[in-house]
């Protein structure tokens, strides 16, 4: 097994953040690269937040929120990423960004390293086609948000390493999570049966069967949601739910899992949910 100690994340924003949190909560180095300062920056506003309201509830100690922000190391050079054992990409779900982004960390990082994707559908087994170490690259999908979320779907792509696949079930254990196994299939599990239901209600919307607060209130007193489709939705980022369901089409090629023109219309009018301030719902 490879000894963990310097986890490197990619990407500084909703999950990135939440990865770099928990790992530096669970003792590890952190580095938290972006593209720009400005996102570092935000990332870190985001993680004393979180942390900020656990020293409110008194889950953790003034003390202790330092020791963790200490853990944390900003970057936005991925040549950074040469002194990490372990990296997790938390990059937008774009097929084509993230090959690039394997491609890089592929040439800088170190050559027993493992590379894992928190990607929420796409293909593990493409993904580390494009590398030199494709028994080391693993799927490794947190669900938001990370720090509350016990989950932690684990994706073999076809090339994966058992060594691999058991340093990264072990990484999530230490973190506090929960590890479950899923088939490199589009959408793996979470997300195959999620999305489907997220983008029934946005046609049950769309077709003036309720209004949204109505269509979230039934799913919630209905089947004891703990939060309606839509306003789930609007936290995951209509965007992400879009680009989840055109993975499932296209890789699955059935028109059930088409998505519906009003999901599509709001992504083209910028209403992407709470980051943008306005979704199924005005934040």
């Amino acid at each position: 097994m490879v000894d963990i100690r310097t986890v490197g994340v990619i990407g500084s924003g909703q999950m990135g953040s939440g990865i770099a949190q928990v790992a530096a909560a669970s003792g590890y180095a952190v580095i938290m690269n972006d593209i720009q300062d400005a996102f570092v920056e935000r990332g870190f506003a985001t993680i004393e937040k979180s942390l900020g309201r656990l020293v409110k509830k008194e889950k953790l100690t003034p003390e202790d929120m330092k020791t963790i922000l200490g853990r944390i190391e900003g970057s936005i050079a991925l040549d950074d990423m040469t002194r990490a054992d372990f990296v997790i990409e938390a990059a937008v779900e774009n097929e084509e960004l993230k090959a690039r982004i394997f491609e890089q960390l592929d040439a800088v990082c170190r050559e027993e390293a493992i590379l894992a994707s928190n990607t929420s559908s796409i293909s593990i087994t493409r993904i580390g086609s494009v590398t030199k170490r494709p028994d080391k690259v693993i799927g490794m999908h947190f669900m938001n948000p990370v720090p509350m979320m016990k989950l932690v779907e684990i994706i073999n792509g076809l090339a994966t390493s058992q060594e691999t696949l058991g340093t990264t079930r072990d990484l999530a254990v230490a973190m506090d999570k929960t590890p479950v196994p899923a088939n490199d299939f589009p959408g793996f599990i979470s997300n195959r049966v999620l999305m489907p239901m997220i983008n029934e209600a946005v046609y049950a919307l769309f077709e003036g069967v309720g209004t949204a607060e109505d269509i979230d209130q039934v799913m919630k007193l209905g089947t004891n949601h703990p939060m309606g489709p839509l306003a789930l939705a609007d936290l995951i980022g209509l965007d992400t739910c879009l680009a989840i369901m055109e993975v499932l089409q296209r890789g699955l090629g059935d028109d059930k899992y088409r998505p519906c023109p009003l999901l599509r219309k709001y992504v083209a009018a910028g209403w992407l949910g709470r980051k943008s301030g306005r979704g199924f719902y005005v934040y």
